[in-house]
């Protein structure tokens, strides 16, 4: 896809409905890889933590992952190991498209509930807690590790009040994009992983 961009101040800055756009396209890109993916394919598929990111599951580092939805990749059996390396898990809680996204501790089999925009998520009540790694969900990145979100920049917010933790984007190789209009307030990832390959700064 073409898209016309300006650039100001170091950013390549879309206009208003270029993501838009953009989203609408990967969105149907992805469920249609999902959709022709094998049983065994995407069961395979992020079932193990690489090397690089397995080194810096530490016995209690806190890793904050996400339940998926529809064709997005699936972390919970990367969940899984990092709770068996002994660290501590936690899932977003979002309550509005305005309000900031926070990160409650949960375990594998405690209960979810429907949240906002349809998502899934521990109850409010679940203790807050700071991640040291955090498993992104995107709808497209580009080889500069730029992300491009669901479009409420809950995860721009979240990460640049947490400058220390580690961002790992998580998707499937098909949603890589030539280059992404970025934004001033988006937040690039530190690494990404897809059912293919490990990328990280």
């Amino acid at each position: 896809m073409v898209v016309p961009l300006h650039f100001s101040k170091g950013y390549c800055v879309p206009p208003a409905d270029v993501k838009s756009e953009l989203r609408r396209a990967f969105k149907a890109k992805r469920d249609d890889f999902v959709d022709r993916l094998s049983v065994a394919e995407k069961d395979i598929a992020f079932s193990h933590l690489p090397s690089p990111l397995a080194a810096i599951c530490t016995p209690g580092a806190i890793v904050a992952g996400y339940v998926a939805k529809g064709s997005e990749a699936d972390p919970s059996k990367l969940l899984q190991a990092a709770a068996e390396l002994g660290c501590t898990l936690a899932l977003p809680h979002v309550t509005s498209k305005v309000a900031p996204m926070r990160f409650v501790q949960w375990n594998i089999g405690d209960p979810l509930e429907p949240g906002a925009f349809g998502l899934m998520q521990p109850v409010a009540t679940a203790n807050e807690v700071v991640p040291d790694i955090i498993l992104v969900p995107l709808v497209a990145y580009d080889s500069q590790l730029m992300r491009l979100g669901q479009g409420a920049a809950h995860y721009d917010r979240a990460l640049s009040l947490l400058p220390d933790a580690v961002a790992v984007g998580i998707g499937w190789s098909i949603q890589q994009a030539d280059i992404l209009p970025v934004d001033p307030w988006d937040a690039p990832l530190d690494a990404l992983l897809t059912e293919k390959s490990w990328t990280s700064r």
